[in-house]
């Protein structure tokens, strides 16, 4: 069994390099998508790994932008090109971190091969779905850059009707939805389908947050849903209700060692490097 990690980054490089290092195992392979307004000059110390590749197809990435999906299927188009037969695709950030050692890693997928690990909010009335359909209803003009752009938004959606999802009468998403481990099957079969949709393409881009909707939508109106485990493998700390989740530290070892996860975000290594130092002592302690 092989599995591909995807992942995306764009800053904190040498935390990148320690993500890689620290996910080191003989059946795992990285292709790294750096946003496309970093230079890969600052890539230079993922040469060391011979398991690494750089998505050549970049894309320049801005926060809740159509660009971030589409980087996503960009890479994942790459690593089915690659000629190397993978079993998983698994969607990682450049600030997710292990939290068990790889060999675990390792064994969790092959119990669960043709499984796909991605989470949803279900019931359209929870929180997150409270504030979320004007995802899509509106229009966004997020990965455009004109002047008078919020102004133009603002008309847009006072003289329009609500905009309609297209082919899917039922959407799927969540806060958690952006990061997924899934079938190598089933990534095929969504980048076809994206890939051949214009029309959701078209849609999609004027959408905000699409990241977060988007992959599980596809997913669970396909004939993978079967095999959906409602479950991305990730704790994720959403508590102190900012638009991004909370940056990890070192008193929230407890917590994510006692998540049973197989990954935690986010973390920054200028924010407080202690708590990857911490995971790294427990996850050698692990391999004993």
């Amino acid at each position: 069994m092989r599995v591909a990690h995807i992942i995306l980054t764009h800053k904190n490089h040498s935390q990148l390099v320690r993500l890689v290092k620290t996910l080191q195992h003989p059946q795992f392979d990285f292709y790294i998508h750096l946003d496309a307004k970093v230079p890969t000059s600052a890539l230079e110390g993922i040469k060391e790994f011979s398991n690494v590749k750089l998505i050549k197809n970049r894309v320049a990435c801005n926060w809740g932008g159509f660009t971030i999906v589409q980087a996503i299927f960009n890479s994942i188009a790459e690593v089915l090109d690659s000629g190397v037969k993978y079993d998983f695709i698994n969607l990682l950030s450049g600030q997710d971190y292990p939290i068990v050692n790889p060999e675990q890693i390792y064994n969790f997928l092959q119990q669960n091969k043709g499984k796909n690990f991605i989470s949803f909010d279900a019931d359209h009335n929870s929180e997150w779905w409270k504030t979320a359909f004007d995802r899509y209803e509106k229009y966004h003009l997020t990965d455009f850059n004109f002047k008078g752009k919020f102004f133009a938004e603002r008309i847009l959606n006072k003289l329009t009707p609500a905009r309609k999802f297209p082919e899917y009468t039922k959407v799927y998403g969540g806060n958690k939805s952006t990061w997924w481990t899934i079938s190598t099957e089933c990534a095929a079969y969504m980048n076809e389908k994206f890939n051949n949709s214009p029309k959701m393409i078209r849609f999609l881009k004027y959408c905000w947050g699409t990241d977060e909707f988007v992959i599980p939508t596809l997913i669970m109106n396909s004939p993978h849903q079967e095999n959906v485990i409602n479950d991305n493998l990730r704790y994720i700390d959403w508590s102190e209700g900012n638009p991004n989740p909370k940056s990890f530290v070192l008193s929230d070892f407890d917590a994510i060692e006692s998540s049973n996860m197989l990954f935690a975000r986010k973390f920054d290594e200028f924010h407080d490097e202690s708590i990857l130092n911490r995971i790294d002592d427990a996850i050698q302690v692990n391999k004993k």
